[in-house]
């Protein structure tokens, strides 16, 4: 049992400060949306793109980097395979998201000119 505690805390550790740091992402975010009033902030997309995707590519270089260590750490190694799960899926909501909003706002602007030209 005194074996597997380096590797359970190495893996609490390094889960809870990638969560940390997605947390104050979020809130940081939040107060720029706060001092705005509840408008819109420029850019906010592209930064929530940026963190989840660097938060998935070093969990996933993490995880990685346990495997190849030649340490014996698979709790660590395994949890650091699930957080680069979480933020990846959070990607593809928010840039799937972003996608479909585009593509409908280019959509209506398209309908928009045709009826125009008639």
């Amino acid at each position: 049992m005194a074996a597997w505690a380096p590797d359970i805390g190495l893996a609490v550790l390094l889960s809870g400060l990638e969560v940390a740091a997605l947390v104050v992402f979020w809130f940081l975010e939040g107060l720029k949306q706060w001092a705005t009033k509840g408008g819109t902030v420029p850019g906010r997309t592209r930064r929530s793109i940026l963190a989840l995707g660097l938060g998935a590519a070093s969990s996933a270089l993490i995880g990685f980097g346990l495997s190849g260590s030649g340490a014996d750490l698979p709790v660590a190694r395994t949890s650091q395979a699930v957080m680069a799960l979480l933020p990846a899926l959070l990607l593809i909501l928010v840039a799937g998201h972003e996608g479909y909003d585009r593509f409908r706002t280019y959509r209506s602007r398209s309908r928009l000119r045709r009826n125009r030209r008639r």
